[in-house]
């Protein structure tokens, strides 16, 4: 696969939410690299520090900074758009790439399936919070502003069950609810393009692939699913080049 062609970031500020491991952390390395101010939106300090170092050697940018963002919990979500307001006059680009695949039915401190509310709700309110920064930027600037999604081709098999979008009186299936909450994302990005003026706001979604990262793992996934993601390792695709769809409708 040819390389993509570098771009210069420099002036750019892009936020990308779930960017302490996996395809967030590869695709900040990157567009950090291209002079881009990155701000790594990680659930906790105790998560982001680290990567956030990492990000900062490895692309050799002094402007990398982390933001607590945990999409789990609305007032979280308010604090981290209240700082990266605060922070920056401008905002260039939401990655919106932060995910979670669950065999157990949990919920999110406002009472949401936690798959739907990691996934879809926690990062359209993000995005609600952060859309007139982005749409001013795009306006000053003279170029749209972007709002990258990451989904899946998972959501070919979601449903949008309307009547128990919250497994509050079905069985719990994770596969179904991971498969539900990437068709929300694509529904959204579309929905968000068709919403805003496309010379001030571009919404596109993407699939990254079979991605070899610790997605899943971390989480509570069962025996069946870790057994599924170890056998069918050798054959995914690394961090890096699954990160190199963000990274090109994030800056092409």
């Amino acid at each position: 696969m040819p390389a993509l062609a570098q771009v210069d970031l420099r002036d750019r500020v892009i936020l990308i939410t779930g960017a302490n491991s996996g395809i967030g952390k590869e695709a900040a390395v990157t567009l950090s690299s291209w002079g881009a101010t990155v701000v790594m939106g990680a659930r906790s300090e105790l998560r982001g520090g680290p990567a956030r170092a990492e990000v900062q050697r490895r692309s050799g940018s002094g402007r990398v900074e982390l933001v607590p963002l945990d999409l789990g919990s609305f007032d979280s979500i308010h604090a981290a758009a209240d700082e990266v307001l605060a922070r920056h006059d401008r905002l260039d680009v939401l990655i919106n790439n932060a995910g979670a695949v669950l065999s157990r039915r949990a919920v999110t401190r406002e009472g949401f399936e936690a798959t739907l509310g990691v996934n879809h709700i926690g990062h359209q309110l993000l995005t609600d919070l952060l859309l007139e920064r982005l749409t001013s930027t795009a306006a000053t600037v003279g170029e749209p502003s972007r709002v990258v999604t990451v989904a899946s081709l998972a959501h070919r098999t979601g449903k949008l069950r309307l009547d128990d979008l919250l497994f509050e009186h079905r069985a719990y299936n994770g596969s179904v609810a991971y498969a539900q909450s990437k068709l929300a994302n694509v529904l959204f990005a579309l929905e968000l393009a068709r919403r805003n003026d496309p010379t001030l706001l571009t919404s596109n979604c993407l699939h990254p692939g079979a991605v070899r990262t610790g997605f899943g793992a971390a989480e509570d996934t069962n025996g069946l699913e870790r057994a599924a993601m170890v056998v069918g390792r050798p054959f995914m695709i690394t961090p890096r080049w699954g990160s190199r769809p963000i990274v090109y409708l994030a800056s092409a």
